[in-house]
C-alpha cells in the first residue's frame, strides 16, 4: 500500500542550489513531493496558486523577499488555507528566533540541516495540520447543522434572513431583479391526519428534494416553517419567477410519496410570488408581499400561483 505521505506536497524555498537539492533528495526519499522555489517571490506565487502546498520550508535569507517577509504576507491571507511554515536559518541568537516566530513561522530549524531532525519536525507539522483540518471540518459540520433543516435538508429560517439580506445587497449594487417564491402545501394537515406523521414527513422530504433538484444552483431553498417553503431567486425577473413557480407547482403536485411500503399522491401546492424592487426593497417587505400573495392563492381556490395585487394564475 502506498505511503500516505506521498500525497503531501512540501514547498522548499532556498536560493542555494546545493542546499535545495539536498533537501529535495531527502524529501523524495521519505515519500513527500518537493516543490522547489528559488526565492521568496517565487515561493509566494506557488503558495497563492492552485493546489498550493500546506507545508513550507523557507530559508530566512533569500533574494528579492526573505523568509520573514513571506511569513508575514502568508499570515495576512486569512481567507486561504493555513500554511505550516518551518523556517530554515543559520541564526542562533534568541532574539532572532523570537523575531522569526513573531513573523508567523510555526517552527524553525538551524543550519546545517540534519536529516533526522528535519524528518521529526515534518512529522510534527503533519500531525498539527491533520488536527487543524479535523477542527475545520468539525466547525463546518456544526455550521451546516445550524443553518439546515434536519428533516428536509433545506436551509432553515435563520439562514433565510441572512441569505436574503446578502442577495438583496447584490441585487441593489448590480441593479438586478430578485424574486421570492413562498410555497405552501394545500391540505397538509388533512394529509397528516389521514396517512400519519411518517407519511407527512416523507412528503416534506420529497418537497425538499424537488426544490433542490428543480431549481438553479444559485437559488436558495429554505423551509420557512411547518409546510411552508421559500425559494430566493437572484437575478430572476417577475415573468420568469411566475413561470418557474407554476412549473414547481406542477412538478410537486404530480410527484408520489412512499412511506412504510405504501405510495401516496401528494397534496397540491399554492405559491405566492414577490419581486425586488417592485414589491419592496427590504427582506421583511418582500417576504410579507410573498405571504400576501400566497394568502390570495389560498383564498382563490388553492393549487395556483398568485401575486400580491394581481389576479391568481389558475392551473392549466
Amino acid at each position: 500500500m502506498p505511503d500516505e505521505r506521498s500525497k503531501t506536497r512540501i514547498l522548499i524555498a532556498e536560493d542555494d542550489p546545493i542546499s535545495l537539492r539536498l533537501v529535495e533528495v531527502m524529501l523524495a526519499k521519505w515519500g513527500y513531493e518537493p516543490v522547489p522555489a528559488r526565492d521568496g517571490v517565487e515561493a509566494l506565487e506557488i503558495l497563492r496558486g492552485e493546489n498550493a502546498p500546506k507545508l513550507a520550508l523557507l530559508d530566512w535569507m533569500m533574494p528579492r523577499k526573505d523568509g520573514l517577509d513571506v511569513c508575514r504576507e502568508l499570515r495576512t491571507q486569512a481567507d486561504r488555507p493555513y500554511v505550516y511554515v518551518l523556517l530554515l536559518t543559520a541564526k542562533t541568537q534568541e532574539r532572532d528566533l523570537i523575531e522569526g516566530l513573531g513573523a508567523g513561522a510555526d517552527d524553525y530549524l538551524t543550519k546545517p540541516i540534519g536529516g533526522d531532525e528535519l524528518r521529526a519536525r515534518l512529522f510534527a507539522a503533519e500531525r498539527i495540520l491533520a488536527v487543524q483540518e479535523e477542527l475545520t471540518a468539525a466547525r463546518e459540520a456544526l455550521r451546516e447543522q445550524a443553518i439546515r433543516d434536519p428533516l428536509t435538508g433545506l436551509f432553515n429560517r435563520r439562514y433565510l434572513d441572512e441569505a436574503l439580506s446578502r442577495e438583496l445587497r447584490r441585487a441593489g449594487f448590480g441593479n438586478e431583479p430578485l424574486s421570492i417564491l413562498m410555497l405552501d402545501l394545500d391540505g397538509f394537515k388533512g394529509f397528516n391526519d389521514l396517512h400519519g406523521h411518517a407519511a407527512g414527513d416523507a412528503l416534506l422530504k420529497e418537497v425538499g428534494r424537488l426544490l433542490e433538484t428543480q431549481t438553479r444552483r444559485e437559488d436558495v431553498g429554505c423551509r420557512y416553517g411547518g409546510d411552508e417553503f421559500v425559494v430566493i431567486m437572484p437575478g430572476v425577473s417577475l415573468p420568469v419567477a411566475l413561470r418557474r413557480a407554476d412549473e414547481l407547482r406542477h412538478v410537486i403536485g404530480q410527484a408520489e410519496v412512499e412511506s412504510r411500503g405504501r405510495r401516496f399522491r401528494p397534496v397540491t401546492l399554492s405559491v405566492g410570488v414577490s419581486c425586488f424592487p417592485e414589491d419592496g426593497l427590504g427582506g421583511p417587505e418582500l417576504l410579507a408581499a410573498a405571504d400576501q400573495a400566497l394568502y390570495r392563492a389560498k383564498r382563490s381556490g388553492r393549487d395556483q400561483v398568485a401575486r400580491p395585487k394581481e389576479e391568481s394564475q389558475k392551473p392549466v
